[in-house]
């Protein structure tokens, strides 16, 4: 264990390499539509594809809110990275450290823990979004092990990750208790990616369609009990909720420190913007949702680290987090002016990645529905 590193110490860390290899390739990835694999490696080289996984597979073994930090600052540099790592890291490699059997776990952490290997993570489905519960693909048994039938949608990464965690129906008539999750390789044959997304924002992260046509998956591949993939899915939604918060989080930060540096820097009517109380107004509202969001991150990840519950605190962090991140990226854009609208300056993109995080990881009104559960109970 590495916990002893002080989060200042580590934040200053990852931000020193997000700046150094990520941020100048962010625009280029953003224009072409291409995942930066430079970046990817240089993370990997820097041991931040593991933070908070176990040292024992070669994770560094630091606590969940060393995690969020780590995401936050990459997303100040480029979001299309955060979340790639965000699902890679907090989804993937989670997930087969607290379900996997001890095989599975020294089969796949050491290589995905290096970034030898990238992770995905495919549950929605085109009839089956925030209603997950309702998907239709299909895991028939066989004597061999499983084959798997159907499509996934909106995948992140989906079409170049090397292994997929997949969510399937083993037993239809046991409802949202008949799924399982399976652990797909991407040289699986009956696999396929027919399709890619283009989008409005994190373009520089490949959103994918996959399709499963007979695919066989081995019994040894199936990740957790069989019939508890729901359970599985929901606890990597409630972790995934404090990676996006931490993507807000970045969103927020980042705007305001375009924001503050541009409105010192423009002058107009003899004096810098920043001195006029309608743009002050603006950049002090990014700082106070800076800090909102940053602590209830932060208390998230604190509270996962403890062994508590801590669905509620996810949810709430993930909604303030979001929705803030969308305001700052609105706002950044109103200091900027008519540059703030032109694709010469980052906030026109800043507002693009912000778009997405209210949808991600269960929308906003979903949040609101756990968290309404959570305080009022099953009514």
């Amino acid at each position: 264990m590495m916990e002893e590193i002080p989060l200042s110490e580590f934040r200053d860390y990852v931000a020193q390499v997000a700046e150094r290899e990520i941020a100048q390739r962010a625009a280029d990835a953003d224009k072409t539509e291409s995942f930066p694999w430079e970046s990817w490696r240089a993370l990997a080289d820097n041991d931040l594809l593991g933070v908070n996984a176990p040292a024992e597979f070669g994770g560094m073994g630091l606590s969940n809110q060393h995690y969020a930090v780590m995401i936050e600052e990459i997303t100040k540099a480029d979001p299309s990275v955060a979340v790639t790592v965000a699902v890679h890291t907090g989804l993937v490699i989670y997930m087969i450290d607290r379900f996997g059997t001890e095989e599975q776990k020294a089969k796949y952490l050491p290589d995905l823990i290096k970034g030898k290997t990238l992770g995905a993570f495919a549950l929605s489905e085109p009839n089956a979004g925030s209603d997950a519960g309702s998907i239709k693909t299909a895991a028939r048994e066989t004597g061999s092990g499983f084959v798997l039938n159907g499509t996934k949608i909106f995948c992140t990464s989906g079409s170049i990750a090397d292994l997929i965690i997949v969510f399937a129906v083993t037993d239809p008539e046991q409802g949202k208790r008949g799924i399982s999750a399976f652990l797909v390789e991407k040289d699986t044959p009956g696999f396929s990616v027919p399709r890619t997304e283009r989008k409005l924002g994190w373009r520089g992260s490949p959103l994918a369609q996959l399709a499963f046509d007979d695919a066989l998956v081995p019994k040894e591949n199936m990740l957790g009990e069989r019939g508890a993939g729901m359970k599985l899915a929901l606890t990597a939604l409630d972790t995934g909720r404090i990676g996006m918060a931490a993507m807000g989080t970045g969103i927020i930060a980042e705007a305001l420190r375009l924001s503050s540096e541009y409105a010192k820097e423009r002058r107009q009517f003899g004096k810098p913007i920043g001195s006029f109380g309608a743009v002050a107004d603006m950049i002090v509202g990014m700082a106070v949702d800076y800090e909102a969001a940053r602590l209830l991150t932060l208390n998230a990840a604190r509270l996962k680290d403890e062994g508590a519950r801590f669905t509620k605190e996810a949810s709430v962090a993930k909604l303030f987090a979001t929705e803030a991140a969308m305001r700052a990226a609105i706002n950044c854009i109103q200091v900027f002016g008519g540059y703030g609208y032109t694709t010469e300056y980052k906030p026109e993109r800043l507002f693009r990645d912000a778009k997405a995080l209210s949808i991600v990881e269960g929308t906003n009104q979903i949040q609101k529905l756990v968290i309404a559960r959570e305080i009022l109970g099953r009514l």
